[in-house]
């Protein structure tokens, strides 16, 4: 017999960037998938033995999503001993009146993870024909998100006017597009955008991710990577991006996680004509 490990671990990177994008937290994301797998390792149970073991496991994370009230993150920074994951999820995180809906869960598992509608009413235990009005209230929700400024670091022509357009198109202003390292801590210097989407492998060979780490030495802001090897960023290891795009990726994609990353981020400004949320 499989153990419950060997069937889920390959599944992890992606569960835990789903996560991340759900709080908006790298703290948070984590904290909640540490307390699934306690729970399943207590109760292997908890895992569906009906479902593939990628839907059960988002099922079975939602559940725990669900159960628990509030969105919190691990006193870790203070210098004290770790605490359980319940314990670090009893601490009140920001922006707990807004936890994210399940319509906006409806629309990351399809856009961002590549579950189909009818794998998302598996993975929320919803009638099959609930999907369809999630994803639709979730579009209408990302028409009525906040706007802000924006600094793309891509080192492909095609791909940052796919990029700029795709960031235009959801109501939000390109300040610049930077190639190498230096180009974009530079831009972020000068323009001091609100978001930052970043590639990366760039043209002189520097590191996108460098460039954002240096980035974030002197001030706070969100940052979503977009690569074609998101593996490589989700090791477990420190830093990691809370969120992260597969290449190539889909407009509707980075659509849902600009907005989700917006959300997030009290800086920003609500859209022009938006409704209150």
């Amino acid at each position: 017999m499989t153990s419950i490990s060997a069937t889920i671990l390959p599944h992890l990177p992606y569960l835990r960037r789903f996560a991340r994008s759900l709080t908006g937290r790298q703290e948070s994301g984590d904290a909640y998938v540490a307390a699934l797998l306690e729970s399943l390792n207590f109760d292997p149970a908890g895992l569906p033995g009906d479902l593939t073991p990628r839907t059960a496991l988002y099922r079975a994370f939602l559940k725990t999503w669900n159960s628990l009230a509030i969105n919190g993150k691990a006193e870790a920074d203070s210098g004290h001993e770790a605490q359980p994951a319940e314990a670090k999820l009893a601490i009140a995180d920001r922006r707990l009146g807004h936890l994210t809906p399940q319509s906006r869960q409806a629309f990351l598992l399809v856009t961002v993870e590549g579950f189909t509608p009818s794998d998302v009413c598996e993975i929320m235990d919803l009638p099959l024909d609930q999907s369809a009005k999630l994803l639709s209230e979730a579009s209408r929700e990302i028409a009525e998100q906040v706007q802000s400024t924006v600094l793309i670091i891509e080192d492909e022509p095609l791909i940052a006017i796919d990029l700029e357009s795709v960031v235009t198109s959801i109501g939000h202003r390109v300040l610049a597009i930077a190639r190498t390292r230096q180009e974009a801590v530079v831009a972020f210097k000068k323009h001091k955008p609100g978001l930052v989407l970043a590639d990366i492998q760039l043209a002189d060979g520097s590191s996108g991710l460098d460039a954002v780490n240096e980035i974030l030495g002197s001030t706070e802001v969100p940052v979503i990577f977009i690569t074609a090897y998101p593996e490589q960023l989700l090791t477990g290891k420190r830093p990691e991006p809370t969120f992260l795009i597969s290449k190539p990726f889909r407009q509707e994609t980075l659509q849902a996680v600009i907005s989700q990353a917006l959300f997030f981020d009290m800086k920003a400004t609500p859209a022009k004509g938006a409704g209150s949320s």
